[in-house]
């Protein structure tokens, strides 16, 4: 039985990708500072470990004393837009850490393949109208935030270890996730949860809150698609880092449409001031289409299996008196 260690395993993509490694078939431990907020772990074993220290790492990767056989590294000290833009340092310094010390760990211990979480963020802020940029066009670089810039420098500290020390490397740069069982409030969430959330909350004809203008177009990618492309791209044999990511593109109004008509209800947006973010990001998705990829869920449909689970934790959170 191969065996896998998904680092990142209590948070919201890492939860998903240890169930899908079980279906597969693996062997699976489950690695985090902390445990899973919204359901048990699917891990054949969980490791409550500090990544941002060497140690921590090395006793990460090691299976019955041997090397993993493919360790998916997605922990990372990240949230929405509100987050990023107010946690530079944290950002910058916790997830450095983990990168700098997973990606040494994991050539020095002979692991058989390490798949590291990148971002759509590593690119620059462009207009909606502008032609898809290609994995190559991350260069020069030119990120909108922090979180942009370490997801790109970590992506060469993992590609100077499979040059150098023979680590075989894949890198997959997500788009915008949603899902269920994520984080749907509190600062971290991002805009799929949010606007669930707020939809959830306000009675039918009620007013929620938008941060900015609501034109942003953004590009969100149903969690079980994603997970999808990381388990092609980790059996691939393509090492340069590859965009994971749906085609359809939405404005933030479009997007609060599409939970309110979820949900059966109308709803009116306040514009307000708040961290926007780029105007918009077009990525290819061309490289990852060529390994078989496809996203099997429109928006429409993603939505439709997320708002129910965050309404209920809304619903819930309300009934104990809790903010929302």
């Amino acid at each position: 039985m191969k065996t896998a260690v998904v680092c990142g395993a209590g948070g919201f993509i890492g939860g998903h990708l240890v169930e899908r490694l079980k279906r597969d078939g693996y062997w699976v431990r489950g690695v985090d500072i902390k445990q899973h907020e919204f359901r048990r772990t699917a891990a054949d074993e969980f490791l409550q470990l500090d990544l941002r220290e060497p140690a921590g790492c090395v006793k990460a990767v090691r299976v019955d004393d041997r090397p993993a056989d493919e360790v998916y590294q997605l922990a990372a000290d990240m949230g929405g837009m509100g987050f990023i833009h107010s946690a530079e340092c944290e950002i910058m310094r916790n997830s450095l850490l983990i990168n700098t010390h997973m990606s040494y760990a994991s050539a020095c211990q002979g692991v058989g393949r390490y798949l590291f979480s990148s971002s759509a963020c590593v690119y620059r802020d462009q207009r909606p109208d502008e032609p898809d940029l290609t994995e190559a066009d991350a260069y020069p670089g030119q990120p909108d935030n922090e979180y942009g810039w370490e997801k790109l420098y970590s992506e060469r500290v993992a590609l100077a270890y499979q040059r150098n020390q023979g680590l075989t490397v894949r890198i997959a740069r997500f788009q915008n996730c949603y899902g269920p069982y994520g984080t749907w409030r509190g600062g971290r969430e991002k805009a799929p949860a949010a606007m669930c959330r707020k939809v959830a909350a306000v009675a039918d004809g009620g007013t929620i809150e938008v941060w900015g203008d609501g034109t942003a177009m953004r590009v969100f990618t149903y969690v079980d698609d994603l997970v999808d492309g990381i388990r092609l791209l980790m059996d691939s044999d393509v090492g340069e880092p590859t965009n994971i990511g749906s085609d359809e593109r939405v404005s933030v109004n479009d997007l609060v449409a599409i939970v309110a008509e979820t949900a059966g209800k109308k709803v009116s947006i306040r514009h307000v001031d708040g961290p926007v973010g780029v105007h918009a990001r077009n990525h290819s998705s061309r490289r990852i289409r060529a390994m078989g990829w496809t996203d099997r869920h429109t928006l429409r449909q993603g939505i439709a299996r997320t708002y129910p689970w965050v309404k209920e934790q809304t619903e819930r959170a309300v009934a104990r008196g809790e903010a929302v």
